[in-house]
């Protein structure tokens, strides 16, 4: 990190020789639960509720209605205080509906995709292809077979291209 003495960036494995060995025990006990599947998957989780709030806000509010619609025309015939008492609270719903898509997204991913990671040992590409697959198909699985393996085949076919390109190497 810049600014920061060499060894002490975020999760490095930093120099830890000038604490006390209680110290060193506290910073070993913090790295192994910030490493643990559950801590990732609530991290990723409350991260994809706070990112998909703020999709949510965007998208509904441009969404509303012109004048030139039938449902526009009657919102427009509405006072401007029950106008917008209306679209606030449709932006909230909206925004509340996809943070809540996308914290579960998140924390279903994330939580497969390390429990993939610790039980074959390994960091690769496959780790993530499974667990879009698995999530993609979870998800899917409400509306049937067939809506499950169209889940299952497009979450992994995103996460394979998310994970190779995030591996690829850069250029300095």
């Amino acid at each position: 990190m810049p600014g920061m003495p060499p060894g002490r960036g975020l999760g490095g494995s930093g120099d830890i020789a000038g604490m006390s060995e209680q110290e060193q025990n506290m910073v070993k006990h913090m790295q192994a639960a910030m490493e643990a599947c559950p801590t990732k998957s609530i991290m990723a989780g409350t991260m994809g509720f706070a990112l998909g709030g703020a999709f949510g806000l965007f998208m509904s509010s441009m969404s509303y209605d012109t004048p030139l619609s039938a449902q526009g025309q009657q919102l427009t015939d509405l006072p401007v205080r029950e106008q917008l008492r209306r679209g606030f609270k449709d932006m909230g719903t909206r925004s509340y509906s996809s943070a809540k898509n996308f914290a579960l997204v998140g924390a279903i991913f994330s939580g497969v995709e390390c429990g993939i990671e610790g039980f074959r040992a390994k960091n690769d590409l496959a780790n993530g292809v499974a667990a879009g697959c698995i999530t993609g198909g979870a998800l899917g699985a409400k509306a049937g077979p067939s809506a499950a393996a169209i889940g299952c085949a497009g979450f992994a076919a995103f996460s394979a291209a998310i994970d190779y390109y995030m591996r690829m190497p850069s250029d300095h």
